[in-house]
């Protein structure tokens, strides 16, 4: 797949370096412009470019949302259009480390809050849910067996395209449910699904979940 990445911080070089590695294309962009990537871009090799955001979605078969979340109003809007793009939000909207430090967005889960954002975008919300060092430590050509990867969306055929995004780096893709409920589960700061440290092996992350649905 040919992957865009707006924002180019911890999550956006870790994924970056992960779907190179699983032979993917991937843009990276961010609000400094594409000269400012060049040491990213040549540190990932040839199947990495540096675009202009307004780029980013352009030809892409999906985009990922990398950036933190203060930054997102200006990220988004950077891009022309959103319409039918296959969008990964991987934000969360914290503002310090600690459990509580988590952005109030009322009666929304983060990602409905995101949607607003990218009108006309098919949204799911993965990635989100575990330390960003555990991405690059148990993913990747040879996973360990600790590899569940959570995914939420309204749009089932948007899902199964990130599903298979998931399964060539080397995860186990399992469904939460839809943008509110499924984005509920794995939510940083409260859901079950996250705050575990770690990823999760598929045994125990579906043993949370039944428990959290039952």
């Amino acid at each position: 797949m040919v992957v865009g990445i707006l924002g180019a911080g911890r999550m956006g070089r870790t994924l970056g370096r992960l779907l190179v590695d699983a032979g993917h294309d991937v843009r990276l962009a961010n609000s400094r412009g594409p000269a400012s990537l060049g040491d990213v871009v040549a540190e990932l090799g040839p199947r990495a470019e540096a675009v202009a955001a307004r780029d980013v979605a352009a030809g892409a078969d999906v985009v990922v949302l990398a950036t933190r979340w203060e930054q997102l109003p200006e990220a988004t809007a950077a891009i022309p259009s959103w319409d039918g793009t296959v969008v990964v939000d991987t934000t969360n909207p914290r503002f310090g480390p600690r459990p509580g430090d988590v952005y109030d967005t009322g009666t929304q889960t983060s990602s409905e809050v995101v949607a607003v954002l990218v009108p006309g975008a098919r949204l799911v919300k993965a990635f989100n849910h575990q330390p960003i060092p555990a991405l690059a430590a148990e993913l990747g050509p040879q996973p360990t067996e600790r590899n569940a990867l959570f995914l939420a969306s309204d749009d089932a055929a948007a899902k199964a395209v990130v599903a298979g995004l998931m399964r060539s780096l080397g995860g186990a893709p399992i469904d939460t449910g839809d943008l509110r409920s499924g984005g509920a589960l794995q939510a940083s700061g409260g859901g079950p699904l996250a705050g575990h440290g770690r990823l999760l092996t598929p045994a125990e992350a579906a043993d949370i979940l039944a428990s959290a649905v039952g």
